[in-house]
C-alpha cells in the first residue's frame, strides 16, 4: 500500500473537497461532495455527538445514497451548514428525487470550537454561508491545516486542524481520509515533540519525528488542566474508497477506522468527544472477495485516518489570538 498521487481523500476518483472558514471567527466549514450520489453510513463511538441526518445512514433505511458530507465547526450551531449546502445543490438540481420534488441528502457533523477566542457574537448565524462556500469551493486539490472545519480547531497541547491522507491498495482500490482534528485528547506523546501516529508515517508526511524515545502516557499537568477545560472536544472524519459497497459495508468501514483515531489521539473517544466517522463509497471498483477485501478497507481506512489526524496537527498554522501553540512552532 502507498499514498495516492495527491495523498489526499481526493485521489478517488470524482469526489471533491471544499473549504470555507472566518480568520475571525476562528471556524469554518469543510465539505465533501461528488457529481453524483454516493453510497455513506456513519459510526458515532464518542459521548457528545452533534449530528444531522445521520439516522438516514443506517443501514435498514431507505435513503440509497447522499449528495455531501458536511463537516463544521460551531457545535450545534454549525449544523446549519449543511442547510447552506443543501439550498446550493438544489439550485443545480441535485437531490433524491420524491415524486417531482428533489430533496438533497446532506449529513453532517460538527466539533466544539465556541471556546478558542474567535469572536462569536455573530447576530446572524454565519454557518450556512459558510456550507455555500465551502461546496463552491470544492476541488480535488485543497488544503490543510488551520483550514475550513479545522480553522479553529484545538487538541489538548497545541492547535489541532483538517488533515487527510490517502493509500491505494495492491488491487488499484483506493482509500482515503478526511478529518477535523479537535480532541479533548493530545495528538503528541508527552513530550509534545512526537506523534503517537508515528508508526504510520509514510514519507515524512507528518515531520518524519519518529517515535517518543521516553514511553509514558501522563499528559504534562500544567496544560492537561487549561486546555481540557477550556477548550474544544470531538474528532470527526470522513473515510471513502472506490470499491463497491453497500449500507451496511460502510457502516463496518467506518467502524474499523475508528481504530485510526484511537492510535492517534490518546484519549480519544471520551465522553465529552463526539468522535465520530462516515464512510462513504463512489462504487466505480468491484470487489472479488468481499469478507477479505472488507477487513482489507477498514484496515487501511484506520491507517489514513491516523496519518491524517497526525497531518491536521502537523499542518496548523499561528493566528493572532490563538490560546495554543502550533507544533511546529514548538519544535522551532
Amino acid at each position: 500500500m502507498r499514498p495516492g498521487p495527491k495523498n489526499l481523500i481526493t485521489d478517488i476518483a470524482g469526489l471533491r473537497v471544499g473549504h470555507a472558514q472566518d480568520d475571525a471567527l476562528k471556524s469554518g466549514t469543510t465539505v465533501l461532495t461528488a457529481d453524483a450520489p454516493f453510497v455513506a453510513s456513519v459510526n458515532v463511538m464518542g459521548g457528545a455527538p452533534g449530528t444531522r441526518e445521520t439516522d438516514l445512514l443506517a443501514p435498514d433505511k431507505s435513503a440509497p445514497g447522499v449528495d455531501a458530507l458536511v463537516l463544521s465547526g460551531g457545535s450545534a450551531f454549525g449544523l446549519a451548514a449543511a442547510q447552506g449546502v443543501m439550498e446550493a445543490l438544489h439550485e443545480r438540481g441535485r437531490g433524491f428525487p420524491v415524486f417531482s420534488a428533489r430533496v438533497p441528502i446532506v449529513p453532517a457533523a460538527i466539533i466544539f470550537d465556541l471556546l478558542n477566542a474567535g469572536d462569536k457574537e455573530w447576530g446572524t448565524n454565519p454557518y450556512p454561508d459558510l456550507g455555500r462556500r465551502a461546496l463552491e469551493n470544492a476541488s480535488d486539490r485543497f488544503g490543510l491545516g488551520s483550514v475550513g472545519a479545522g480553522a479553529g480547531a484545538t487538541t489538548m497541547l497545541h492547535k489541532g486542524g483538517l488533515g487527510s491522507a490517502s493509500l491505494v491498495l495492491d488491487g488499484g482500490i483506493t482509500v482515503g481520509a478526511l478529518v477535523a482534528a479537535n480532541p479533548m485528547g493530545s495528538v503528541t506523546t508527552p513530550s509534545g515533540r512526537h506523534f503517537w501516529a508515528a508508526p504510520f508515517e509514510i514519507d515524512a508526511e507528518f515531520g518524519a519525528l519518529g517515535p517518543d524515545p521516553q514511553p509514558g502516557f501522563t499528559l504534562p499537568a500544567s496544560r492537561k488542566v487549561s486546555s481540557m477545560s477550556q477548550l474544544g472536544n470531538t474528532t470527526i472524519a470522513i473515510v471513502a474508497t472506490d470499491a463497491k459497497l453497500d449500507k451496511a459495508q460502510c457502516h463496518r468501514m467506518a467502524t474499523a477506522a475508528h481504530d485510526g483515531m484511537a492510535r492517534a489521539i490518546v484519549p480519544s473517544h471520551s465522553p465529552m468527544d463526539g468522535d465520530l466517522v462516515f464512510a462513504a463509497a463512489t462504487g466505480e471498483k468491484e470487489v472479488d472477495d468481499q469478507g477479505l477485501m472488507l477487513a482489507t478497507l477498514g484496515h487501511a481506512a484506520s491507517i489514513c485516518l491516523a496519518r491524517a489526524i497526525a497531518r491536521a496537527v502537523w499542518e496548523a498554522t499561528p493566528a493572532p489570538g490563538d490560546l495554543l501553540p502550533t507544533l511546529r512552532s514548538e519544535l522551532a
